[in-house]
Order: C-alpha cells, then structure tokens, then sequence
C-alpha cells in the first residue's frame, strides 16, 4: 500500500511507483497491479479513516469544489466541452503517443495549455443536478487537460527511452541519469517535476527485447 504526502489520500497501481513491473505498463500489467495493491490499499485507507475524526482543512477543500460546480453549472461561455475534448485527444494522439520527440512534445505543451486557457469559457448547458453527465463532463475535460499537462511535461523532460516512453530523438535508455520515477504537482497553476529513485531489490532492470 502507497500513502501519499498528502494525509488520508492512498494511491494504488501505477501511480504509486510500486515498480512491480518496472516501466512496461503494457499487456495488462497495470491491472493485475491494481487488483492486488488496490486490496491492500483500501485495507489501509480504511484502517487509517477508523483512527482519524476529520481532516485538517477537508471542509475548506469541500466548500471550493461545491463552488466549482455551482460556477460549471452556470457557466454561458462560447466553448464547447466535447469540441475542447476532441482536441485534446488529437493533440496527445498526434504529438504524444508511443513515439516522442522534443519538437512535437513541446508543441503538445503548449497546445493543451492553451486549452486550459479556453476552458474558464466553457458551458456545460445543462442546469440540473441529478444525473447530469453534461455537468460530469465538464468536471472530467478538467482533470484531463490536467493530466495531460503532466503527461507531457514529464515526458518532455526525460530525455531516454523506457518501456512505452520512446524517444525517436533518445532512443536508448539512461539508467544514469533516468533510472527514477516522475512525480509531478500543481503549485501555483504550474507542473512541478520533482524525482524519486527507483528501489530494485532482487531482480536488476534489463533491456527491451521487443
């Protein structure tokens, strides 16, 4: 199980650099790690809710988001969620698949910021709360062009080749300087990269053989 640094929040499969498979995240592998640490991360999560009456600063968290619906359900601007989502989804297709390169991924970094500058313009058009997918959608387009930012951020900075990660402009692997794991965080608007070693106990990394 993977506490993050943030109190009460567990993190389960590939997100939480238990590097059971290293970085080939290809053929499933990802599943079986979240079926199998998501069991023991929830054991966690939940002993530690059983301990803990509340969390420092969990209601101001709460009133900001129930704010940010109220502002998504109002919302009257010119863009169009699924329009903004179609982009996004060229844009990553396009500049950031399996095979990368610093040009195309540094436009990609761009491109999806712009995006996230049109999204305050958004309109979800729908108005009711229940079971209103417009709205859900709303939310979820922001949370991607978020991810997507760290997606291609990190990718741009690491400057090798690893497992799905293939840079046509660095095409072998650099354990000396890359043999870590990418964290990224939202300080101020802005992706953050910071790293964490990778810890190899029995089995040392190999080379691709495919």
């Amino acid at each position: 199980e993977r506490q993050t640094p943030l109190p009460g929040l567990y993190a389960a499969g590939e997100c939480a650099c238990v590097s059971v498979h290293g970085a080939n995240r290809l053929g499933g592998n990802a599943l079986l790690e979240g079926i199998v640490f998501g069991k023991r991360t929830g054991a966690a999560a939940a002993a530690y809710a059983r301990k803990k009456t509340q969390i420092a600063g969990g209601a101001d968290a709460l009133a900001a988001e129930e704010k940010r619906v109220e502002w998504l359900l109002r919302a009257e601007g010119k863009e169009n969620v699924e329009s903004l989502r179609r982009e996004l989804k060229q844009i990553l297709w396009d500049k950031v698949g399996i095979y990368r390169s610093e040009a195309a991924m540094t436009l990609a970094v761009s491109a999806v910021r712009d995006l996230k500058r049109r999204y305050p313009h958004i309109a979800v058009g729908a108005k009711g709360k229940r079971f209103n997918y417009a709205l859900l959608e709303g939310i979820e387009l922001r949370n991607m062009l978020d991810v997507a930012e760290t997606v291609a951020v990190g990718a741009l900075a690491r400057r090798e080749s690893r497992g799905a990660h293939s840079r046509t402009d660095y095409p072998a692997r650099d354990d000396a300087n890359w043999l870590k794991h990418t964290l990224a965080w939202l300080r101020g608007g802005k992706v953050e990269l910071t790293y964490e070693p990778v810890r190899i106990t029995q089995w040392q990394p190999k080379e691709r053989t495919y």
